[in-house]
């Protein structure tokens, strides 16, 4: 059996990569994909957290599970999850960083670590986000309070939020106790002395890149604003229905007022965090190298949902822009079979469930709507189109075509992704596109309607 070790980041768009985007020095990273295969064409089911990581851990669409929003949700207790399948198959399971799968409120997480032995974990080192770290508890957060950084890092995510969100400046807490350090240094601790026989399920989930932009130096610094890449253009308005994103920059809500340089800031900060957490994986695989592990071990990295980083005007997810709902995907398996394989085929990171239960051994029996990628590891398609939703509103991309419905039904995007990449021009309402907005709306319809005949 093989060892599985399962990386995930929060709020990665899918360019922030040096083997998809070129603008991020991601050596790892870049290493895993060469060893195995990059899905470049992945989604996530929801570019918002809480619906994204329910829906990774049950295999059910928000318009099968019912949270559609950033709600106070818990999974509960005995809903179906394949990490518990992997611990059935006689794997030793665990989590170091955030699940998010019940509310990270004012609450002490590891109050909550029975919720997550049922789910199927084992062994759990649970953290918060950024945000919730600030009022909730944890093992790392009581580490803050006993050094006395607790208070300071409150204090400067309250003057970050009531100033400017998307203010760029160092972390106050030391690089050793910056939280993606604290889930990368917990993990290859864990696995550094894991001596039990059977075989192990790591997962690793950071709370980065996730704002705020607080990277720690040396990373910083680690790259310079000006060579950032530009963001994407907000495309000229049509006569077309409207969705959610565009109430808001109808009635100038919750946009950010750029002022000059904040952007590639931004970014420069951005590819800093990720290549911080890079380093992270790099010491946890040079673990696995020493423990003699690297060709017996499965690895698989994702990311709950993209940022927009100032592409369109905006920051953060909560939209069906590329920079929002287009995460990265790579799966590498132990051998050379499947390595260096680019899949340009659309995928769904609720894929990823069945396709660590099938590399584990097994199968879900259960109801869940997730497509093992074990079939598409030598390149051959995957999914004819990658779906996601978000509060009433969905998603439907495929290799030529990005459709987006309202809360009514009508096409409020269209973009040409092969013609448009940056998605400046948005061609819903145009007559001469009528045909292919018709076709992929029947196409969205048909894919809502499968999964509820499945669910009755």
């Amino acid at each position: 059996m093989h060892n599985i070790l399962f990386l995930m980041t929060d709020q990665q768009r899918w360019d922030a990569m040096g083997s998809s985007g070129g603008w991020v020095n991601t050596p790892n990273l870049d290493r895993i994909a060469g060893q195995g295969v990059r899905f470049s064409s992945a989604v996530t089911t929801s570019p918002l957290c809480v619906p994204a990581r329910v829906t990774l851990a049950t295999g059910r669409y928000p318009h099968n599970n019912g949270v559609w929003g950033h709600i106070p949700y818990s999974v509960p207790a005995d809903a179906d999850h394949w990490i518990r399948e992997i611990r059935n198959l006689g794997y030793r399971t665990s989590l170091f960083g955030k699940t998010h799968l019940h509310p990270h409120g004012p609450s002490d997480l590891r109050d909550k670590e029975d919720l997550l032995h049922a789910l199927g974990l084992d062994d759990v080192d649970e953290i918060g986000g950024p945000r919730a770290s600030t009022v909730g508890m944890s093992h790392m957060t009581a580490m803050w309070k006993e050094k006395g950084l607790l208070e300071a890092y409150r204090e400067d995510f309250r003057e970050r939020s009531s100033n400017k969100p998307h203010v760029v400046r160092p972390s106050v807490l030391p690089l050793p106790d910056y939280y993606d350090v604290y889930v990368g240094q917990q993990a290859k601790r864990y696995l550094s002395s894991y001596a039990r026989d059977e075989p192990w399920f790591c997962w690793v989930s950071w709370g980065g890149p996730h704002q705020p932009w607080d990277t720690p130096e040396p990373y910083a610094g680690m790259y310079d604003p000006e060579s950032m890449p530009q963001p994407a253009k907000h495309g000229t308005d049509l006569a077309r229905p409207r969705g959610r994103i565009d109430r808001m920059f109808e009635h100038r809500r919750n946009l950010p007022a750029f002022e000059a340089g904040e952007v590639g800031a931004m970014r420069a900060d951005y590819a800093g965090s990720v290549s911080l957490i890079d380093d992270q994986i790099g010491e946890i695989l040079g673990v696995i190298e020493e423990r003699g592990e690297t060709g017996s071990t499965v690895i698989a990295f994702t990311s709950d949902h993209g940022e927009m980083n100032g592409d369109h005007g905006l920051i953060a997810k909560s939209n069906f822009y590329d920079g929002a709902v287009r995460v990265p995907l790579i799966v590498r398996t132990p051998g050379a079979e499947h390595s260096g394989i680019v899949n340009d085929s659309p995928a769904e990171t609720v894929d990823l469930g069945p396709t660590l239960v099938e590399l584990a051994g097994g199968a879900l029996e259960y109801l869940q709507f997730g497509k093992s990628l074990t079939g598409a590891l030598d390149g051959s398609p995957h999914r004819e189109d990658a779906l996601s939703e978000i509060e009433g509103e969905f998603m439907l991309m495929n290799d030529e075509w990005k459709i987006a419905l309202n809360s009514e039904g009508e096409t409020c995007m269209l973009f040409n992704r092969n013609n448009d990449p940056n998605e400046e021009q948005n061609l819903a309402g145009l007559s001469e596109h009528r045909g292919v907005a018709d076709a992929m709306r029947l196409r969205v319809l048909e894919r809502i309607t499968q999964s509820q005949l499945y669910e009755s």
